[in-house]
């Protein structure tokens, strides 16, 4: 478990310092697996990359989730400057269903040419695991990572609880009473609240819901004591005094809230936790696309418009080019395993 932590904590200060470092160096239809593959050899007709790949018609970019959700909306809003720097355009496809899984084995299936992207949730490091998923991040081509968002421990405006000692307190005097909300079984969240509960030696019971929107209103109902979400769902119910944010997962206290909120290695607990969301392709795409793609969307990251869009959604922007991307992806399908055995969720 103290592996798991150290890498956790390791991995955010790698988010952390590309979120505030310099940058390395996308809707018509497309075609996915189409048979033509990329010029290597021609200058970017955008005239806005050194890449030597150029695309003649537009690119898929998979979203394995519904539309209107977060991984949604950044890749939407990523795109919108894909033809700047690629010359094509990038059509956002929203693949739903089996957590994920049917849109990311439609990624698998596609031809490594470039032309069939996805944003790669970091699902992808827990739930084959945890036998969701029958694949992992191992099974495609990391290209970039774009955001990364902490998770926080939140209680209702309403609620005792003024500090993440009370909350440890009470925990220990009532073990098992402590009831902490989650978006879903074995995913992102409830792993925070198994991280937490073990830093702090604490036994909870963890209450699952389908999004945080549900969790929140049973937070504010009295239903639940406590949840473990990310710092952006949270953040408009915290401006609004409807909840009270006890402390983030993050490496550096987050700005987005209308209150000083301290980390949980402020509180004493040395865990960090965040979720995080990259491009990636099939298995077997040719480096030099890959690096072309990695030059273009760090530049689309670097976008006012995605910077701005990002900030009004609370949303990070944290840029890691494809050797570092592949280096936090492998780590973390590596660590979260022990994570995954703490709550009994290895298959």
């Amino acid at each position: 478990m103290k592996k798991a932590i150290s890498f956790l904590m390791a991995a955010a200060m790698v988010l952390s310092l590309a979120a505030c470092g310099s940058k390395d160096p996308g809707t018509s239809s497309s075609t996915p697996g189409s048979s033509s593959t990329p010029n290597t050899s021609a200058s970017n007709p955008g005239g806005d990359t050194s890449s030597t790949v150029t695309f003649d018609h537009d690119i898929t970019m998979i979203v394995p989730w519904s539309a209107g959700g977060g991984t949604d909306n950044v890749a939407r809003k990523l795109v919108e400057n894909a033809e700047k720097y690629l010359g094509v355009k990038i059509n956002v496809e929203n693949i739903t269903g089996g957590s994920g899984a049917v849109g990311l084995a439609q990624l698998m299936s596609a031809k490594p040419d470039g032309y069939t992207l996805a944003l790669l949730p970091v699902e992808l490091s827990f739930l084959k695991e945890q036998g969701v998923y029958t694949f992992d991040f191992s099974d495609f081509t990391q290209i970039c990572n774009i955001n990364s968002d902490p998770a926080a421990l939140a209680v209702s405006a309403s609620s005792d609880f003024q500090s993440v000692a009370d909350v440890v307190e009470y925990a220990k005097n009532n073990p098992g009473g402590l009831k902490v909300g989650h978006s879903g079984t074995g995913f992102l969240w409830h792993l925070a609240g198994g991280l937490f509960a073990d830093a702090a030696g604490i036994e909870v019971t963890y209450v699952p819901y389908d999004g945080s929107s549900t969790g929140n209103a049973a937070l504010m109902g009295g239903d639940i004591d406590a949840v473990t979400f990310s710092g952006a769902e949270e953040a408009a119910l915290e401006a609004s005094g409807d909840i009270r944010v006890l402390a983030t997962f993050s490496d550096e206290p987050m700005k987005i809230f209308s209150k000083d909120v301290p980390t949980m290695k402020d509180e004493g607990y040395d865990i960090t936790l965040s979720t995080f969301r990259g491009i990636g392709g099939p298995a077997g795409m040719d480096p030099a696309v890959v690096a072309a793609l990695d030059e273009a969307f760090g530049k689309m990251a670097e976008e006012p418009s995605f910077v701005e869009a990002m900030a009004n959604m609370g949303l990070g922007i944290a840029y890691l080019p494809t050797t570092e991307y592949q280096q936090l992806c492998d780590a973390t399908a590596a660590d979260m395993k022990s994570v995954c055995e703490l709550l009994g969720l290895s298959q």
